[in-house]
């Protein structure tokens, strides 16, 4: 078995995020489409709004997955709310709204991540997600607590159904401790440290950085060893989708025509809200 190693690592700088005031937003996945498929983009959204004035709003998106994890704090919004650990998948698919708006003081750090669709599966129906806190489960090994919000690990499998094979785990490791996570080698995978600092293969990550691991066709695993005595950092991994997309606003598509006709769907009000989505689409576990 080979063990992953990082190719390209860097740090995130802090920009102002798009709710003003209060708002820090960072790059996380970074990079031209064609090395970070499937992922699209990534921002770690860090809040600290203190006056009741509404930011943000409704707004459409199509063609792919947002997939939220609140690390720490709790977003209060007039929909969809989120508190510490809580995890969300929402498959924008063939086209929706959702509502983020926030209208009172709110603290809270949020990682936001939009995922490719597979190109059979763009056009499917919306659907939302919702893993709360309380049912990720666990893996705890010696010093090393895992939350695995997506995929599986060993016997454990998360309740989220993916169109995109994806894992995404949050690790805290203490005592300058180990751990060994099995990832497939086709898999597209990078590391984002949120505390202290870890060692990958020759390379160490410190906190805000983060590490694109490389790809094998043989199977491999991701070693990650502590290098402080304390680390807390997340992994996401996920089969590359090899389609093609075009990118513009809310949207993902296969082509500029298909852009113009979700802006039209848009626009047209015939694009439903997500709260409206049938109950077989709204998935709370």
């Amino acid at each position: 078995m080979s063990s992953r190693t990082i190719v390209r690592k860097y740090t995130p700088r802090d920009e102002q995020g798009f709710l003003g005031s209060g708002h820090i937003a960072r790059r996380i996945v970074q990079g031209d489409f064609h090395e970070t498929d499937p992922f699209i983009f990534m921002m770690d959204d860090m809040l600290d709004k203190r006056n009741h004035d509404p930011a943000g709003g409704p707004h459409p998106h199509a063609g792919f997955e947002t997939v939220s994890l609140l690390l720490d704090g709790e977003i209060k919004e007039q929909m969809e709310s989120m508190k510490k650990g809580d995890f969300q998948v929402m498959t924008a698919g063939s086209g929706t709204v959702h509502t983020e708006t926030i209208d009172e003081p709110t603290k809270g750090r949020l990682l936001q991540l939009w995922l490719n669709l597979p190109f059979k599966e763009r056009w499917v129906q919306p659907r939302l997600q919702v893993l709360d806190a309380g049912k990720v489960p666990v893996v705890q090994k010696e010093e090393v607590t895992i939350r695995l919000y997506s995929g599986q690990l060993g016997g454990v499998v998360s309740p989220i159904k993916n169109y995109t094979p994806l894992f995404v785990a949050e690790l805290e490791m203490k005592g300058y401790s180990e751990s060994k996570l099995p990832i497939a080698g086709d898999y597209n995978a990078f590391v984002y440290v949120i505390g202290g600092a870890v060692a990958i293969g020759d390379e160490t990550l410190h906190k805000d950085q983060v590490g694109w691991l490389n790809q094998t066709e043989e199977t491999s695993q991701l070693v990650i060893q502590a290098k402080e005595t304390y680390a807390r950092l997340v992994v996401y991994a996920a089969k590359p989708t090899r389609d093609e997309i075009v990118s513009h606003g809310p949207f993902i598509a296969g082509s500029e025509d298909e852009i113009r006709a979700l802006y039209r769907q848009y626009r047209s009000g015939t694009m439903l809200h997500i709260s409206n989505a049938p109950e077989t689409q709204r998935l709370i576990y």
